[in-house]
């Protein structure tokens, strides 16, 4: 797995506010590679995500997947290529089934018959979530609808994974389970998280957004283990917690 999967040149946005949340942003991921975004709230992390897709567009600069530029003609292939997972999985679940709610997207994409029933077992078997396929999504505890929301990504066969805090209000049960199962992917991941040691477990690149800039990307391993960086931009190890060795 080699090249470039995402590449953003001089990226910047302001809401309509006035509020700018990124500012002449270079950004590399190559291929098959696991990358953490760090940052203190209000850094711009989400909004960087989000350029990725094109849900939000750049007022300045640009976006590219892979050699497809983020722009209005390419937004259908863009957005198969790069698979959000939201914080809330309740976001992007809304139809009767599990099933349903994983077919969705290929279908949308022209799937049909064998072609999707087979894309949407697999992607449910990868998140363990096969026994669960004709129950209703809100009759699930949290941990299993994160699983379910990340089957539906994964059912448009992406290239790049983006999760967005992918760990929070989980118990530590699910949380190792989603780990493993992230761990087991063969695909570019971005993981935005404020949990640091789920990002070092996943990662092993950092990138730390703050004020919408970056203003250090490396090794995760010399990031949080630079402790001046870190707490220059409200970044702490939980108590206890040391950078391992690997």
């Amino acid at each position: 797995m080699t090249g470039t999967a995402l590449r953003l040149h001089d990226v910047a946005f302001t809401y309509p506010d006035g509020r700018r949340a990124l500012h002449d942003v270079e950004l590399t991921v190559e291929r098959g590679e696991r990358v953490a975004v760090l940052g203190p709230n209000g850094a711009g992390k989400t909004t960087l995500v989000l350029t990725f897709n094109g849900i939000l567009v750049p007022q300045h600069g640009s976006v590219h997947v892979g050699d497809l530029a983020v722009e209005r003609a390419n937004l259908r292939e863009i957005r198969r290529r790069v698979g959000i997972v939201f914080q809330d999985p309740d976001d992007q679940l809304f139809m009767p089934t599990v099933r349903e709610d994983v077919a969705f997207g290929p279908a949308n994409l022209g799937h049909r018959g064998a072609e999707l029933d087979a894309g949407v077992a697999e992607a449910l078997a990868v998140v363990g979530m096969t026994e669960v396929a004709d129950r209703s999504p809100h009759h699930l505890s949290f941990g299993e609808r994160r699983r379910v929301a990340l089957a539906t990504v994964l059912a448009m066969d992406p290239d790049v994974l983006v999760l967005d805090e992918p760990s929070s209000n989980l118990d530590p049960v699910a949380r190792r389970e989603l780990a493993e199962i992230v761990a087991a992917l063969d695909i570019t991941v971005v993981l935005v998280t404020h949990d640091l040691p789920y990002a070092w477990q996943l990662c092993r690149r950092a990138v730390v957004l703050d004020g919408g800039t970056v203003v250090a990307d490396g090794p995760i391993d010399d990031v949080l283990a630079d402790t001046a960086m870190m707490a220059a931009h409200r970044l702490e190890l939980p108590y206890g917690f040391a950078v391992p060795h690997r």
